[in-house]
């Protein structure tokens, strides 16, 4: 990763040098000599790292080496980027001036900012022009004293010459590999199902109490997805009434996994407190006539008084219930008294080929098949019959073509590698190293969430831009790189579970699994934490990077968490009233910033609501990303607009106090956000209070709404409770981009011509109660062109693939494009592409439009 870093700070000086020069500003010759010498000692050890990097798991010398040599990295990188961040105000300042110079008006500053960020030229405090070269001068001395120790220490560890990684970031060029059957495990699975279904073995007073199944085995074993064979299997689907699959992991929280099963069975159940109270509620909600199959998967806790609870739980239900366990200890096993254990043990030889080779060589010609199998089949044997070790070689090979590419993986002395499960990380270290510099530290930047965390990839990637991981290329969005980043990491086969969009491959969620965590954790040991509560106080911080504290109400603090004063990540989820800007004093440093204040709103949570962001939001001059989750304040700081250096702000409202906020937006605030010169927005949802009753907020909703305009080139739209009266936004047939649209709670009787945008491709039309009848004026056909004579044919809907109406309870007739006669018919192609369409809950519909029959419908669901 330090070479990743180092690359990137040659890329900032050489930037933050042409913005001075740009800006006219003439660097002092102390300045000009530091920078130099600095560009030269980066260099100098960014020839080694490779060859460093490889050696620090078996050399704790190397290891401290790289650890100090981070350490200057990331402080480079903070001077580097206070002194750009000095520039660019600088610039902002420049174009305000000129703007008021021309306008002959004054900047007006608001008291309370909007939940909108307008135009960056705005509100910014005063900056002088000329940077402080002296300070920089001094600062970047000090840091050159540093490197000159660190490169004069890489001698004495004969760390050789290298050219650096020669992987280069690959292109993808197929889709995901699907989850593979595990091989040769047909009669554990067989076996597994039959203990599952078998109800003729078992005394009655053994049945009574839900009996337990255990698959017990180490990491990377398959137990999981041996489990998730079973839990599939069809006549497993068609015994149990009801099937509950729990992730338990560490820390094992009986609430977490109380709530998990209430929400199997009611995901409407409102949220409930106690632990005493989850299990009444399990017992109510367990079925008396209908078996019931709960999963607990990944269990390590071995205390026998926290699982009873659940298995009294399930004697509620119906004779013949079961739990099935999976555990890397048998001690689990034996302390939840499991009728029946099976030890999963390695896979045979010739079956961890077959795994190896299903993805090694998929899409390859036979020839080269010949050519590379006996390399193929050396290297497969160095799996040991793990199956996760087959399945991450077999992804890294699948993209080296050559017989000495494989020839270099085979001869690696990371082979020697030894550590927990057997050795089980060489694999995963050759292929961590195996990817290129950016995608390696995507990766470990993955070891700040908790075991089993559900990733959603819009989120990850978007915190890896804050971090600056993505290389920018020219007329190529960040964001688009990022997202092939992670999908170049999902076909490597560090991610898994994938979650994809309903009617495309775009993958939204996802996991990883337990060893890939543990290796990544491993690579960011001493940077990446997650500090639960009060438990680890006293530990030291000093050289954290990334941090998750998750604070309980009336929990103490961990004060020792202050002395991470280098922090670039913090993701603080609390309970309860905390000193925000007591806690703001000390990560100056900070990129990504998640403030999550959990509620619930029937058990007096206003008391600890997340109610304002303090002022000193400022001191994080380097803050790319912001995510406040359940906020209720009325507004945010002004000092916000400080934040020049800001790509990202999520602000999530919560709870009821929502309804206690000014009455969301006007006008004029909506036409200050300029949403119209974003052009590189592709994703919008305005989100409307639903405020009851008065005419006047229908109105404003209008006016607000046609304010919002976004630049014609938007992708995904998404509009929610707007209560305007008739209108729908006049802007809305110009977004010629759109190929999403939800409309979700308006109250329109009529649907707009939707018919007109081309590139639609998913459409959904949710809880529009005013709607009564869908026709002609839905497809955008006109009159006039009914009426029209030809043979030039009008395509309506060209390239929508998705149509869900839900919850339209009054709407009656759909017509087509009216009319009785063929030739008319004939003129219009509508909706050719439709392949989906979902129709809930709009009971007083009479029947569908003709035109149906004539798309390529594959899925139809009324319900």
């Amino acid at each position: 990763m330090a070479e990743r870093m180092i690359y990137d700070l040659l890329k900032q000086l050489a930037s933050v040098i042409a913005r001075e020069t740009q800006q006219e500003i003439q660097l002092v010759t102390g300045v000009k000599k530091a920078v130099q010498k600095l560009e030269g000692n980066l260099r100098t050890v960014k020839a080694v790292l490779n060859d460093a990097e490889k050696k620090q798991f078996k050399d704790e010398a190397v290891k401290l080496w790289l650890q100090k040599l981070g350490d200057a990295c990331y402080e480079m990188d903070d001077v580097v980027d206070e002194w750009n961040t000095a520039m660019i105000k600088s610039e902002i300042l420049e174009q305000d001036n000129e703007t008021t110079a021309v306008d002959n008006a004054p900047s007006i500053l608001r008291r309370k900012v909007c939940l909108f960020i307008p135009s960056p030229s705005c509100c910014f405090r005063q900056v002088g022009k000329v940077v402080l070269n002296h300070d920089i001068s001094h600062k970047i001395k000090e840091l050159n004293e540093k490197l000159d120790e660190i490169t004069k220490e890489k001698e004495r560890y004969g760390l050789e010459l290298t050219g650096g990684s020669s992987s280069e970031e690959r292109p993808i060029t197929t889709f995901l590999v699907d989850e593979l059957e595990i091989l040769g495990r047909d009669k554990v699975r067989d076996d597994l199902v039959s203990s599952l279904l078998d109800e003729g073995t078992i005394s009655d007073k053994a049945e009574r109490n839900p009996h337990v199944i255990s698959l017990v085995g180490m990491g990377g074993i398959g137990k999981t997805t041996l489990a998730q064979l079973a839990y599939n299997h069809p006549n497993v689907q068609a015994h149990f009434g009801k099937r509950i699959w729990v992730c338990v992991s560490e820390p094992f929280d009986q609430c977490r996994v109380a709530n998990e099963i209430i929400e199997a069975f009611d995901d409407r159940c409102p949220k409930i407190i106690g632990f005493p109270n989850l299990m009444a509620k399990i017992c109510e909600l367990i079925p008396k006539s209908d078996k019931v199959l709960l999963v607990f998967d990944d269990v390590w806790i071995e205390e026998s008084n926290l699982w009873d609870p659940f298995k009294i739980a399930l004697q509620k239900g119906a004779l013949g219930s079961r739990i099935l366990v999976t555990t890397r200890k048998s001690r689990v096993a034996e302390i939840m008294k499991s009728v029946r254990t099976i030890n999963l043990g390695i896979v045979s030889e010739e079956d961890c080929w077959l795994i190896f080779s299903k993805i090694a060589f998929l899409d390859r010609d036979p020839k080269q098949y010949r050519q590379l199998e006996d390399l193929a089949r050396q290297i497969s044997n160095k799996c040991k019959g793990l199956p996760l070790a087959a399945k991450t070689l077999g992804s890294l090979m699948r993209f080296k073509r050559s017989r000495e590419q494989w020839e270099m993986v085979l001869s690696s002395n990371l082979w020697e590698f030894e550590d927990v499960e057997r050795g089980l990380f060489a694999p995963l270290l050759l292929s961590y190293y195996d990817l290129p510099s950016p995608l390696k530290r995507c990766f470990s930047y993955c070891a700040i969430f908790p075991k089993d965390f559900v990733f959603s990839s819009d989120e990850l990637v978007l915190m890896w831009m804050a971090q600056g991981y993505i290389d920018s290329k020219e007329n190529t969005e960040m964001e688009v790189i990022a997202r092939e980043y992670f999908e170049n990491l999902a076909i490597r086969s560090f991610f898994q579970d994938f979650k994809k969009e309903e009617h495309d491959d775009r993958i939204m969620r996802c996991k990883m699994h337990d060893i890939v965590h543990d290796f990544a954790q491993l690579l960011t040991k001493n940077e990446c934490f997650i500090v639960n509560s009060d438990r680890m106080q006293g530990s030291n911080y000093k050289n954290a990077r990334h941090l998750q504290l998750k604070i309980p109400k009336n929990a103490q603090f961990p004060e020792s968490i202050y002395g991470a004063n280098n922090l670039r990540t913090l993701i603080f989820e609390f309970q309860g009233d905390y000193n925000l800007p007591t806690l703001f004093q000390h990560f100056r440093c900070l990129r990504a910033l998640t403030l999550n204040c959990e509620y619930d709103f029937r058990f007096n949570a206003t008391s600890y609501m997340f109610k304002e962001l303090p002022d000193v939001v400022e001191n994080f001059i380097h803050l790319r990303y912001l995510n406040l989750v359940n906020y209720c304040g009325d507004g945010l700081p002004e000092t916000i607009y400080n934040l020049c250096n800001l790509q990202i702000l999520n602000i999530q409202i919560g709870g009821e106090e929502f309804r206690k906020l000014p009455q969301g937006m006007n006008e004029c605030e909506a036409i200050n956000a300029q949403l119209k010169k974003k052009i590189n927005l592709h994703t919008l949802k305005l989100m409307f209070y639903e405020w009851d009753g008065e005419e006047m907020i229908r109105e404003k909703d209008a006016l607000v709404l046609n304010a919002l305009e976004p630049a014609p080139n938007l992708e995904h739209l998404h509009i929610v409770s707007c209560k305007a009266p008739i209108m729908f936004p006049n802007w809305m047939m110009s977004l010629t981009n759109l190929k999403k649209l939800r409309i979700n709670g308006l109250s329109i009787e009529r649907l707009p011509p939707l018919g007109k945008l081309r590139f639609l491709e998913s459409l959904d039309i949710w809880n529009m109660n005013r709607v009564k009848k869908v026709g002609v004026e839905f497809m955008g056909i006109e009159e006039s062109e009914k009426k029209e004579k030809g043979d030039i044919i009008i395509t309506v809907f060209p390239n929508l693939i998705s149509l869900d109406f839900i919850g339209l309870y009054n709407w009656e007739d759909w017509n087509g494009i009216g009319g009785e006669e063929e030739e008319e018919c004939n003129r219009f192609t509508i909706m050719p592409r439709l392949q989906h369409l979902t129709i809930w809950r709009c009971r007083k519909l009479r029947s569908l439009p003709n035109f149906l029959r004539t798309t390529t419908l594959q899925k139809l669901e009324i319900l």
